[in-house]
């Protein structure tokens, strides 16, 4: 991307922000230009209006839903962002609408403005537990019946709560728990293996000094 062309699209993003701004202010609570990327961040309850008037505004046009997901920040009160990435096509521009909902809360279904929303918050919901209402049909989406937890949580367990199979005798799926062969252990990543005596001699290698017993 060329110098010029960057400015270009950087100052087609601010214009299309201080337009947002300017015409939402009660629903924004702050519009940012993040390197080139356009970024609002609003409350759950002004996702509906805000979305509509980025649908629907000649400025602005974004009448592709690209995605909708999820991001868990667990030391943070609230705890979910529900992140919106809109493009418009017209006028060649993106937008990503950050939305902060604590953990048991909700946001808004926005199905009836963009229809691809269904599958998206479906995901959101069985990955992170965040709910979305007014949604048709909210249920899970990847995950299989009747599984416990939602996986992209920074908290869920690498190994899961329960492992799956078939047994040959009920002719069935069945749901044990996780069982593990052994412990998970912990590494300090340092090889503990010498190093070829030349790169030794020139940058000594991570672990050298457990095969040489801490003496150079």
């Amino acid at each position: 991307m060329t110098d010029a062309f960057a400015e270009t699209r950087r100052s087609a993003h601010q214009e299309v922000g201080d337009h947002i701004e300017a015409m939402l202010g009660e629903h924004v609570d702050e519009v940012a230009l993040l390197g080139d990327e356009l970024v609002v961040r609003a409350k759950p309850q002004s996702i509906v209006p805000l979305l509509m008037f980025l649908r629907d505004d000649g400025v602005c046009l974004f009448k592709q839903l690209m995605d909708v997901c999820g991001v868990d920040w667990p030391d943070r009160m609230p705890r979910f962002d529900v992140v919106y990435n809109l493009l418009s096509m017209k006028h060649n521009l993106r937008v990503r609408i950050v939305v902060p909902v604590e953990e048991g809360g909700a946001v808004p279904s926005v199905v009836e403005i963009f229809p691809s929303a269904g599958w998206f918050e479906r995901e959101t919901y069985d990955m992170y537990g965040i709910r979305f209402d007014g949604h048709p049909d909210l249920r899970r989406i990847l995950t299989d019946y009747g599984f416990e937890g939602y996986p992209l949580r920074k908290d869920f367990p690498l190994s899961g709560f329960v492992e799956v199979r078939y047994d040959d005798g009920q002719k069935r799926v069945v749901y044990e728990p996780v069982k593990l062969t052994q412990e998970f252990r912990t590494f300090d990543n340092l090889s503990p293996w010498q190093g070829p005596e030349l790169e030794r001699v020139a940058k000594a290698l991570p672990g050298d000094e457990k095969a040489t017993g801490g003496k150079e």
